[in-house]
């Protein structure tokens, strides 16, 4: 069953680059677990709300596990807490 999700990430103050750079490796690592991103966004304005919106894809959840539990990932998650003020995952179903 295919698993859906929205991530919402919240940037930490002054920490816009640095979260850039940090989903930038991350979000390679995907492809390596039966996963896609689907989409990518960022706010163009500094009002409060999310920094950046992601539509991710993956084969099921054992997939899902694999890239949470990815030791590149895993190695980066004090860059993760530093960079990130708050990250809300959605579980969604594409509709269109």
């Amino acid at each position: 069953m295919t698993i859906e999700l929205c991530v919402l990430l919240w940037v930490s103050d002054g920490c816009e680059a640095d979260l850039v750079e940090y989903e930038d490796t991350v979000l390679a690592l995907i492809p390596q677990h039966g996963g896609q991103v689907a989409s990518r966004v960022r706010r163009l304005d500094h009002d409060e709300g999310p920094f950046e919106v992601q539509l991710i894809h993956f084969a099921d959840q054992d997939a899902v596990n694999s890239y949470m539990n990815d030791p590149v990932r895993q190695a980066l998650a004090d860059v993760h807490r530093r960079v990130i003020a708050r990250t809300d995952v959605i579980p969604v179903e594409m509709v269109v």
